[in-house]
């Protein structure tokens, strides 16, 4: 994977943000250190020697329905962007969905803005991934910290509990 140097994340659970390293499970899983000023997908992906078409994004997107909020994360690849008034706010069953405000993101995922990533998310909010991200052999993703990168098969993002593959959930 480009200049990665991975280790297994069970063996490396400082590399993890808190929940994400309680949920992982799974010894398919590589993290990698980065550094944190290159965390922005297109700066990491230079840096890194990393294609876009392996770089996957997790954005939190949120709508509103009786006065409740709702919230799903979205996994994308980094060609892509997330069709959250369309795909995204009919699968939330809202008027209008957009990204979550990054305070909020933030704090609902015990992750850092940047780093947020589909493990150890709140098990009720819906992970919806497209379904370009599955047929990835290795995609990258976040960490839910800024200082580090995941390495996982893209159909191992299948097997997380409120995982939903789309098609087309990305343009």
């Amino acid at each position: 994977m480009g200049k990665l140097e991975t280790v297994p994340a069970l063996s490396a659970t400082d590399l993890l943000a808190t929940p994400v390293a309680a949920a992982v499970h799974d010894p398919d899983i590589l993290v990698a250190p980065i550094d944190p000023t290159l965390a922005d997908t297109a700066e990491f992906c230079t840096a890194y020697d990393v294609g876009l078409d392996q770089s996957a994004n997790c954005v939190v997107v949120a709508g509103k329905r009786d006065g409740a909020v709702r919230y799903a994360a979205c996994v994308i690849l980094a060609t892509t962007r997330a069709d959250v008034n369309g795909v995204v706010r009919k699968r939330l069953d809202v008027r209008k969905a957009s990204f979550a405000p990054m305070d909020d993101a933030v704090s609902l995922t015990g992750m850092e803005y940047g780093g947020i990533t589909p493990i150890g998310l709140p098990p009720d909010w819906p992970v919806l991934i497209d379904s370009r991200v599955v047929d990835v052999p290795l995609v990258i993703v976040g960490s839910g910290l800024r200082r580090s990168k995941i390495v996982l098969p893209g159909a191992a993002l299948t097997r997380l509990v409120a995982a939903e593959v789309i098609t087309d959930l990305a343009r």
